[in-house]
């Protein structure tokens, strides 16, 4: 069990949070590339670690993520004219640019400087892959750009998708490194899922439901090994990298695409889970991104013109006992990631860990709590920088393996537990 404070700590992101002031040392995806298609195009809402913005595209093709709502009455931005360089707010015509500075205040004379002086909070939009990155700490702190290996792969190598999750980010990024509850929850889809299916270690999921966890620190967090019973004496290892604050990397599954997440609160109730799939070596298929487009694998499929699952706690998942009874799926509810989001979601908002009876399969969230609770003070006490910060720390790659028994993974997979261009993923 964690104590409350404990909780309340690693749970709460807000503006003067210690958790909140170390998500804010880092880039973290805002929005997708799409949802900024082109100049000029309709602002967009924007609403993270608990901050009201929006983000907009501007004539030149600059972007930017400002605070919602204009300096003069409070008038939300998204209603605004995206014209002419900047964004205007309809109700009086004050004009800001991208980095939150008011261009025009067309009631006021130019000459009493009082344009200059009035500025929005701003913080910079950069694309990397799918992905419009945003960093909101402080600009004299601002650390190199990330270099993820999902996001710097050519285009056709990769997809990104993301989803709005009904809870907190700290039980949905804990559900992104226990490699346990496969044997359970996705074990049908292991059988079926055209992301996941055919791959030769998936009997070792299902063959040996309990795992032994090896957990060992990273420069940038953690490797969380979960080690399973194979043949002729050996273990088949996945090998789970997490990367701080809330970067997880599923490990692979024979030659199907990688896939991974980030946890990025929306506020301390709600998350965006961003999902992704690249392989490292060759182009998606045409039939693997379709898959993804229509919800396999880690991705969803949408409510038509949002990014809210299609299946979420207004229709109950759309779960059906009868393919839980049958075993099509062991929940009753499709798709691994609405899997995983429906008994995230189920734990409430913010679950209550004072309740909670953690056994040795947890020992990676274990050590991520503690990791998070040490850094999180140790930049609030000391001015100490978090790891993963660094993109030497991004350059990382989750792994399935089979070693023999003696063999320890942290010693045998350090070359498969790392980024090396041109080479394939290491996985059974």
């Amino acid at each position: 069990m964690l104590r409350k404070e404990v909780n309340d700590l690693l749970t709460q992101t807000g503006t003067a949070t210690p958790m909140g002031t170390l998500f804010r040392q880092y880039w973290i995806p805002a929005l997708l590339a799409e949802e900024l298609p082109a100049n000029d195009c309709p602002p967009v809402r924007v609403k993270l670690l608990s901050e009201r913005l929006i983000a907009f595209r501007d004539s030149g093709g600059k972007m930017g993520l400002i605070d919602e709502f204009c300096a003069h009455r409070g008038a939300s931005l998204w209603f605004g004219r995206n014209e002419e360089g900047g964004i205007r707010c309809p109700y009086h015509g004050w004009k800001f640019d991208v980095s939150g500075q008011c261009l025009e205040i067309p009631s006021e004379p130019a000459e009493s400087g009082l344009c200059e002086k009035v500025k929005l909070t701003g913080y910079p939009l950069v694309k990397i892959g799918d992905i419009l990155w945003t960093y909101m700490g402080p600009k004299e702190q601002q650390p190199p750009l990330p270099e993820w290996e999902f996001a710097t792969v050519p285009a056709e190598q990769t997809f990104t998708s993301k989803r709005w999750q009904e809870c907190n980010w700290l039980q949905a990024m804990e559900g992104g490194i226990d490699s346990s509850h496969v044997s359970f929850l996705h074990s049908g889809s292991l059988k079926t899922d055209p992301l996941f299916r055919g791959a030769a270690g998936n009997k070792y999921n299902l063959q040996d439901k309990m795992p032994v966890f090896e957990v060992v620190e990273s420069a940038g967090g953690l490797f969380i090994g979960a080690r399973r019973n194979a043949e002729d004496g050996k273990y088949y290892w996945r090998i789970t990298p997490w990367v701080m604050p809330c970067f997880t990397m599923v490990p692979p599954r024979g030659d199907h695409p990688m896939h991974g997440h980030f946890w990025i609160p929306i506020d301390d109730e709600n998350c965006w889970a961003w999902s992704y799939d690249y392989h490292p070596v060759r182009a998606l298929t045409a039939e693997e991104r379709k898959a993804m487009q229509d919800g396999h694998g880690v991705h969803v499929k949408y409510v038509p013109g949002t990014y809210r699952p299609l299946a979420n706690k207004d229709n109950d998942y759309l779960m059906d006992r009868e393919a839980q009874r049958r075993g099509d799926t062991y929940s009753g509810i499709e798709g691994i990631g609405m899997q995983d989001a429906s008994l995230q979601e189920s734990m409430g908002p913010i679950v209550d860990r004072t309740k909670e009876n953690l056994v040795s399969t947890d020992n990676g969230i274990i050590m991520a709590r503690q990791r998070l609770r040490k850094a999180a003070l140790a930049l609030k006490d000391q001015g100490i920088r978090p790891p993963g910060i660094d993109p030497a720390h991004h350059r990382v790659r989750s792994a399935a393996v089979l070693l023999p028994s003696d063999q320890a993974f942290q010693d045998a997979s350090q070359d498969d537990l790392r980024v090396r261009p041109g080479v394939r993923q290491s996985s059974v």
